[in-house]
């Protein structure tokens, strides 16, 4: 069994050792850092919804698989534990919801992640197993970006513009119509008075603005490409894996959507000097297909090249199809 568990939804996938899908189930927050009560709860409802639905219970599966957001640290794993064997999970392992998108994204169990939604993160791992990850908490930290932080980046440059720091741009329109104000002073004095936030949607005003050539937008998607080009460089080299032919599969939002080639480029080069044979794809199958690899491989089984053409075309969880189990 494969179980993605991220910040808004958890997915359960019930397979036999080819790969057949014999149960789904879905459900909320699987993220303990923000609850891990209601975490426990959302994997355990999901992994019973697609036990339930393939007829079997608990003690029948071999492996589950359990890439988990938040799953970072030696601290989230003492609760991650105690919090999977709760539910009755028995023979399991855990990884983060990073190493689940790689292992989707390619054909061979080792490479590079880049993730890049509201948040990012990289990681990685090499051919003997030994796993690295770069980042993945805050700029504090030595993160930049992700919509979570870009949507802040555009907000300064629409002030930074008016109050003369910079050159305009057409991300001040963009923004004030997205927020709904007439006038920049309008929107400033609103925000410092009453203590507003900007809305995440603000990071995907950067696209449009970058495809009509606005040098502010197309700055600020530069550095994102860039800083995770670095992330990506930091993992190879701490693997060691400068000479190795694998890929490094990009997933979240921002890198999958939109993007024209503005934050992949800087990738690509960055990636290009630190691993001359690696190559830079684009994450396209459903993650938790990369969970249930994960626990084909963790029980000791290869998967076969019929288990990955069948299983890397399911691109979203609901229309995965179900193989009605023989008796």
């Amino acid at each position: 069994m494969g179980i993605d568990g991220g910040g808004s939804k958890t997915y359960a996938l019930l397979t036999d050792a080819a790969g057949n899908v014999l149960g789904k189930g879905r459900s909320g927050n699987g993220n303990h850092q923000t609850g891990a009560q209601e975490a426990a709860a959302n994997i355990r409802a999901a992994a019973f919804a697609a036990l339930a639905e393939a007829g079997l219970g608990l003690e029948d599966v071999r492996h589950t698989y359990l890439g988990l957001a938040g799953a970072d640290r030696k601290t989230d794993y003492d609760i991650l534990h105690p919090l999977v064997r709760s539910i009755g999970f028995s023979s399991y392992t855990i990884g983060g919801d990073t190493m689940i998108g790689l292992r989707a994204g390619t054909n061979r169990p080792y490479g590079v992640a880049l993730i890049c939604g509201t948040g990012t993160n990289a990681a990685g791992r090499n051919r003997e197993g030994q796993h690295f990850q770069c980042g993945g908490f805050d700029y504090m930290y030595g993160d930049f970006g992700g919509g979570g932080a870009l949507n802040v980046e555009v907000f300064r440059t629409v002030i930074r513009a008016w109050d003369g720091r910079e050159a305009p741009t057409l991300l001040t329109a963009a923004l004030l119509e997205l927020l709904g104000y007439k006038s920049v002073g309008d929107m400033y004095n609103d925000f410092l008075d009453h203590g507003k936030s900007v809305p995440l949607d603000a990071a995907r005003l950067l696209f449009p603005a970058a495809a009509a050539g606005d040098a502010a937008a197309l700055a600020i998607l530069h550095r994102q490409g860039a800083e995770l080009g670095k992330s990506a460089a930091a993992v190879i080299r701490r693997l060691g894996m400068e000479h190795d032919v694998f890929d490094v599969v990009l997933a979240g939002s921002l890198l999958t959507r939109g993007d024209r080639g503005w934050i992949r480029g800087p990738i690509e080069q960055a990636v290009r000097e630190a691993a001359p044979h690696a190559s830079v794809v684009t994450l396209t199958t459903e993650p938790v297909v990369g969970a249930v690899w994960s626990a084909l491989e963790s029980d000791g089984l290869s998967i076969t090249s019929e288990i990955y053409d069948k299983m890397r075309t399911f691109q979203e969880f609901e229309p995965i199809p179900i193989t009605t189990r023989q008796e």
